[in-house]
């Protein structure tokens, strides 16, 4: 049995999980009602790391983003995945939305949850390694409660627990 076990926090996001969920989202668009006839665009930019969906209207465009969300949940994926950038008008009286996908802990808020942890007072050491948390310590049960402290705090990064050693 290992003497101190450990796990990571990060906010990787499965990107194969994402591309499913976008193509639903167009697969179920394409078959609903209050779409037909009118215009819209789901465009993934992977390198850019950028979702932009245009729809005929403001309601059009919440309806579309609102099916997004439904879909990444479906596939496991966090609702926090997605960060507005802006909302703008696009050519031929359409509305387009713009975001960015996350999938990095921001250092601020990686040190605002390793001093959380440091406030619950267990044996566990965490480290921040680029973008993602290590959290070291003896004990199991002390790692699972940090996992349950982390999950139940509102974080803006969509957090995955991963590498439990």
């Amino acid at each position: 049995m290992a003497k101190e076990h450990s796990f990571d926090i990060s906010a990787k996001i499965d990107m194969q999980n994402f591309k499913n969920a976008i193509n639903l989202v167009d697969r179920e668009v394409s078959n609903r009602y209050d779409f037909k006839g009118t215009t819209y665009e789901v465009t993934f930019n992977e390198k850019a790391k950028t979702l932009v969906l245009i729809a005929s209207s403001d309601n059009k465009l919440d309806a579309l983003k609102d099916i997004v969300i439904a879909k990444f949940l479906k596939q496991g994926l966090s609702s926090k995945v997605l960060d507005e950038l802006k909302v703008e008008d696009s050519s031929g009286g359409n509305r387009k939305a713009t975001f960015k996908v996350v999938d990095y802990i921001e250092t601020k808020e990686a040190k605002k949850i390793t001093a959380e942890i440091k406030k619950m007072k267990l044996k566990v050491n965490a480290q921040i390694e680029g973008d993602t948390i290590r959290v070291k310590g003896a004990k199991l049960d002390d790692l699972q409660k940090v996992m349950k402290m982390v999950r139940e705090g509102e974080w803006d990064a969509p957090l995955v627990f991963e590498n439990m050693r």
